[in-house]
Parts: C-alpha cells; sequence; structure tokens
C-alpha cells in the first residue's frame, strides 16, 4: 500500500467538503442513481403501507376510537384516544409487519446495493463493479440501523413509563423535552459511530475485499482516516437536520396564509418541501461517498485520483 500524501493527516475532513460538494453538482447522473433506487423502493413500498392501512381501516374504523374527531386543545385526550387505538391496532400491525417488514428489508437491501455500488463503480470506472458484496455490506447496514432504532424504542418506553401516569396529571413537557433530546442523541450518536459500516463499501470497491474483510478493516484504518471519517459522518448527520429543519420551515410558512391561497396550494407547498428534503438528502449521500473515496487515496492509495 502505497504511503499516504504528505498533509493528509492535517487536512480537516470538512476543508475537503465544498469541493466534492462542487464535483457531486457537476455530476447530477449520480445523486439521479441515489434517487432512482430509493424511490424505486419507497413508492411501492409507500403504496402497499397505504393499501394494509385502508385494509385495516375498513376491518376497525378509527371513528370507534374518536380519531376523526380529536381536539387539538387537548393534547391529553388525543393522546388517551391513540393509545387506545394502538392497543387495537396492534394485533393487525403486527400480522401485516411479519411479512411487509422482511420483504421490504430484502428489497433494499438489493435495490441499494444495486444503487451505491453503481454510484461507487461510476466514480472509479477502473475498478470492478461488485454489487454482490455491497448486498452483504447494506444488509450489515440495515441490521446496524435496526438495532439502533431498536434501543430507541426501548429508552422511549423508559421515559413514557417516567412521565406518563395511570393516576394523576401527566408530566408533558418534561416527556416531551425527553423525546427530543434522546432522538436528538440518537441521531448524533449514529453520525458518530456508523461510519464503519459507511465506509466498508468503499473498501470493497477500492482494494477488493471481501465483505467480512471490508468490515473488519473499516475499524482499522489508523487514527488519521477514522478521524475524518467520524468528522464527515457527523457534518452529514448536521445537514440532514438541517435539511429536515428547513423542510419543515418550508411547510409551515405559508400556513398564515392558507385562507388567501387555499388547501390544494398548502398541500402542494407540503409536498414539494418534502422532495426537495429528499432530493438534497440523495445528493449529499453522494457527496459523503465522494469524500470517503477522496479520503481513501489520501490515507491508503497513491495521493489524488486522476481527474476525469
Amino acid at each position: 500500500m502505497t504511503k499516504p500524501v504528505r498533509g493528509a493527516q492535517a487536512l480537516r475532513g470538512t476543508q475537503t467538503l465544498v469541493g466534492q460538494m462542487s464535483w457531486a453538482w457537476m455530476r447530477p447522473v449520480l445523486t439521479l442513481i441515489e434517487v432512482g433506487w430509493r424511490w424505486l423502493f419507497g413508492v411501492p413500498f409507500l403504496i402497499v403501507v397505504a393499501r394494509e392501512m385502508r385494509r385495516i381501516f375498513h376491518e376497525l374504523p378509527p371513528v370507534q376510537f374518536g380519531l376523526t374527531n380529536l381536539d387539538s386543545n387537548n393534547p391529553w385526550q388525543i393522546a388517551q384516544h391513540i393509545g387506545e387505538a394502538w392497543r387495537a391496532y396492534t394485533p393487525f400491525v403486527v400480522d401485516t409487519a411479519k411479512w411487509l417488514l422482511p420483504t421490504a428489508a430484502l428489497a433494499w437491501i438489493v435495490l441499494s446495493a444495486l444503487g451505491r455500488s453503481l454510484i461507487v463503480w461510476r466514480m472509479e470506472p477502473k475498478k470492478k463493479w461488485r454489487p454482490i458484496s455491497f448486498v452483504f455490506l447494506q444488509a450489515a447496514q440495515l441490521l446496524t440501523i435496526g438495532l439502533v432504532l431498536s434501543f430507541w424504542w426501548w429508552l422511549m418506553g423508559g421515559i413514557a413509563a417516567d412521565n406518563i401516569y395511570i393516576d394523576g396529571e401527566p408530566n408533558l413537557t418534561g416527556y416531551l423535552i425527553s423525546v427530543v433530546l434522546l432522538t436528538l442523541t440518537t441521531f448524533v450518536a449514529w453520525a458518530l459511530i456508523s461510519w464503519p459500516v459507511m465506509v466498508a463499501p468503499v473498501l470493497v470497491a477500492m482494494e477488493g475485499l471481501s465483505p467480512w474483510r471490508a468490515l473488519g478493516q473499516s475499524v482499522r484504518l489508523g487514527k488519521g482516516f477514522t478521524s475524518k471519517l467520524v468528522e464527515i459522518n457527523l457534518v452529514m448527520g448536521i445537514v440532514r437536520l438541517a435539511l429536515m429543519v428547513l423542510a419543515a420551515v418550508l411547510s409551515a410558512a405559508p400556513l398564515p396564509f392558507g385562507e388567501q391561497i387555499g388547501n390544494t396550494s398548502l398541500r402542494t407547498i407540503t409536498m414539494v418541501a418534502i422532495v426537495f428534503n429528499f432530493v438534497a438528502n440523495d445528493y449529499f449521500q453522494v457527496v459523503r461517498l465522494k469524500s470517503f473515496v477522496e479520503f481513501w487515496y489520501k490515507f491508503r492509495g497513491a495521493g489524488e485520483p486522476v481527474a476525469d
């Protein structure tokens, strides 16, 4: 392995980020690939979910639990209605999840592996396209995400038990503050610890490693390389939070003018904000991959890649 470029240790990850953003912006086909595989998975998945929701609501109408007439001025009453509905709908949801979640997981793994491997191969066309290896790595990433979400859900149950009481006034303020802090902490923690499964596909593509060797090597890259991966991953996490806040602001900004512009326009603006958030997030996924490839060149390759 060639020695890393001199000065790579001192170079901060964020110093190269603007350059990688410009590089990705000039190659929109890479973002289109990322958008394509995500929407190829997401649209059918949402259609199936909507169909199952209609089926469940037909068997057990929401009106039975007062969900069609909720009082926005009484959040405790809303919580009670939702709690009753959740207990009633849980058996239906579990039956559907038994077949839907494994099917969706398999579809996501295959489509994401094809999409991500194609993006990396187009970044580095001299390297071998290895979609099968990416399948195993995307499965590892999905498993990691599932473990983090399961831990988050378990902690959410503890927060609810500490703040929502069967007898007595619930501590809604404390509950909401704890939920927000826990969610943000989990999001940031994921950004800090997910770099091994994020960089492993780059090692597979650039070094020809097996998926298992790539996962093992991803945690033994050295302090310099690892620090850059953590930095880039954390910055991308912050960017995703900023995009979600921006989408929320864009959706809420027209609300005071709802009577003037109408409900149709409000829904259209909300959909535009959601689509913008999704596409921008996909663009930054490409930027992250490109950043990882660039740092591979600096720390494990032969310096800067040849400009295409």
